[in-house]
């Protein structure tokens, strides 16, 4: 049982005889992309080259297109599987089932001959992601830490509003923050009815309009940073909200309000760090007690944590051991 998955020095997380996900494995034929983040595309020019197929969902494709440019996945059969899709390869099944993390986030399950059923969550928010049934459940360990939880619920979202609207009053607001959580902060101010232009750098740009073809509502006010507009309304310190990268965070100064959203933020929805800087607790991971939950509803034989990704999953594999007694361990050891 414990030899039908594992997860690698490099990142990989094995399931089956043949599936790979989130890393590339020499071993492999098949490697899984579970979503467009860097720490779930590791070697993947190597997967391209490789492996036989390449597997992700369309949405993690078109993400992948905007983010390292359209011919980038022609280097190889990238395979797009919608979620329930199912994939053969000699004696194993896999399938892609929804996770709410980022647009086209999937957990991916491998059933062999012997209907062993092993899945892998990958990053996502329990609110929102159908529990999978599984035999060997290798789950993301982000929030493993029973200090790691958030008592606020959907608060921060409310304060992300509060802070934008005063801030326009001024002028520019900057927000900051990963792709996926960028657009996440787009829908809750395009619903909150906020109509203030956006204005985004090119690839910021290029993710967004995938978003939208994808379904997710962002408003119809995205400006090309670049664009003599976006320009002259930032020289004139015109109301609009202007998003980068969190890789940006320290570039921009000044008295605009800037906002950075992060997950590492707990106890509190919000926290002042500067004269006009905050730092709201918006994440797309599930914290400790819904990490908890998840294996409890899944009621797996065996439970490894992807310690490759974070450092809690030694203390979260101990933790399910003590409350659940289920047999768990953290991987690579």
């Amino acid at each position: 049982m414990k030899s039908k998955a594992n997860v690698t020095n490099l990142g990989a997380v094995l399931l089956g005889k043949h599936v790979a996900c989130d890393a590339y494995d020499e071993s492999r034929p098949i490697r899984v992309v579970t979503h467009a983040h860097a720490d779930h595309m590791i070697g993947l020019g190597k997967s391209l080259k490789n492996c036989e197929a390449v597997v992700m969902t369309p949405a993690t494709r078109d993400l992948i297109d905007a983010l390292k440019g359209s011919r980038f996945l022609s280097k190889g059969n990238a395979k797009t599987l919608d979620y329930g899709e199912e994939f053969t390869y000699e004696d194993e099944t896999l399938t892609l089932h929804y996770a709410d993390h980022i647009l086209g986030t999937a957990q991916a399950l491998v059933e062999d001959k012997e209907q062993t059923r092993i899945l892998y969550t990958s990053d996502f928010r329990f609110s929102r992601t159908p529990v999978v049934k599984a035999d060997i459940l290798v789950m993301e360990a982000t929030y493993g830490d029973p200090v790691r939880v958030r008592p606020f619920g959907m608060m921060a979202e409310g304060i992300l509003v509060s802070l934008v609207e005063q801030g326009l009053r001024r002028g520019p607001v900057y927000v900051f923050g990963y792709h996926g959580k960028l657009q996440k902060m787009m829908r809750i101010l395009y619903e909150a009815k906020i109509k203030t232009p956006y204005i985004v750098p090119e690839k910021i740009f290029r993710v967004s309009k995938v978003c939208e073809q994808h379904g997710m509502k962002l408003g119809k006010q995205l400006i090309p940073f670049d664009g003599e507009v976006s320009q002259m309304m930032l020289s004139q310190s015109e109301p609009c909200v202007v998003f980068y990268h969190s890789y940006s965070r320290r570039k921009i100064e000044g008295e605009a309000l800037r906002i950075c959203a992060s997950g590492w933020q707990f106890g509190k929805p919000c926290r002042k760090v500067g004269e006009n800087e905050y730092v709201v607790a918006l994440s797309d991971h599930s914290d400790f007690n819904e990490l908890l939950q998840y294996v409890e509803r899944c009621n797996p034989e065996l439970v490894i944590t992807d310690r490759h990704r974070s450092e809690a999953a030694r203390i979260f594999a101990k933790e399910i051991e003590k409350r659940l007694k289920i047999p768990a361990r953290a991987a690579p050891t």
